[in-house]
């Protein structure tokens, strides 16, 4: 199961670290683990939890009445939960979701893709990818991990998605002149949404872009990057790396790829690893708004270089 720093843990569930905090200490709702560098970190679960006892807020329970419940019982209550309740971000389209994810229990594959298909046709796809599918993948996700999908419904919203991503890519011009940026997803990460979501965005903006794919290698990334000599090399890092992983992977980063071309990384992983990162000159992307500042960055670089 992932774990997740106290910052992610606000961003998914819309609460505020004190409050975190306070329901931890006061009421006892979870209870973090701490990692070697006496870090919280949150599960899955807890994080599924808390978004639970928010909703249940939202609706009029007290928090006192709530945690009375007990942890166990707020958990079974939890996974009792219609799948349509099922907490998530994307507003305005909020309802939208709900109503797609709906359509997946059980499946009803005409409903979901009609839906789905005639929502992004209409509005600008970007706005589609930010309010719709990424929401979309995010809140199946945790469906997914609190074990109320199966793995092959997963499966099926996400190659969705990644539908969605590639045949607008391959309708997009190519900026020859643009900066060249590599996008993959690190060693042992399998999951490409992000990726394929930066990628398009760097292609909008104008970027010749080199997308990789899932689980490359150091070694073949640094082969790869070796040849094209890229502007900018993103890495996804989706997975929770414990203190040795993630300092053996930040220095073969560094090492490998370093001298080749400016890394910047994105995802929970790359958060998870910051200390680990930052130190070794590997740029972390927090959200698009990160991404975008850093690619006006790059433009600007590179037009000031050709004067």
């Amino acid at each position: 199961m992932n774990t997740h720093r106290i910052h992610r843990v606000a961003k998914l569930t819309g609460l505020s670290r004190d409050v975190i905090r306070i329901w931890e200490r006061r009421y006892g709702l979870i209870k973090p683990a701490r990692g070697p560098n006496r870090y919280r970190l949150y599960t899955d679960d807890d994080v599924a939890l808390l978004r639970y006892v928010k909703a249940e807020m939202d609706k009029g329970s007290s928090i006192g009445d709530l945690a009375a419940l007990g942890h166990d019982e707020l958990l079974a209550r939890m996974r009792t939960v219609p799948v349509l309740e099922a907490p998530g971000k994307g507003e305005p389209y909020g309802r939208l979701l709900n109503e797609l994810v709906a359509a997946l229990d059980p499946v009803d594959r005409a409903t979901f893709e009609r839906r789905l298909n005639g929502a992004v046709a209409v509005i600008p796809f970007e706005e589609a990818l930010q309010g719709i599918l990424l929401p979309l993948q995010e809140r199946v996700g945790q469906l997914w991990h609190d074990g109320r999908i199966s793995e092959a419904v997963e499966h099926y919203v996400t190659k969705q998605v990644q539908q969605k991503l590639f045949s607008v890519m391959n309708l997009l011009p190519v900026n020859e002149q643009g900066p060249k940026v590599v996008v993959a997803c690190a060693p042992d990460e399998w999951h490409e949404i992000g990726a394929q979501s930066v990628a398009y965005h760097c292609r909008v903006r104008g970027c010749r872009v080199y997308y990789l794919g899932a689980n490359v290698p150091v070694a073949a990334l640094a082969t790869f990057c070796d040849q094209v000599r890229p502007d900018l090399l993103i890495l996804s890092l989706v997975v929770s790396r414990v203190d040795a992983r993630a300092v053996r992977l930040a220095e073969e980063l560094a090492e490998s790829l370093g001298p080749l071309c400016p890394i910047a990384a994105g995802g929970k992983g790359a958060e998870l690893m910051r200390e680990h990162l930052a130190p070794r000159k590997v740029e972390v992307l927090d959200d698009f708004a990160a991404l975008d500042r850093r690619l006006i960055l790059l433009t600007a670089t590179r037009t000031t270089a050709g004067k």
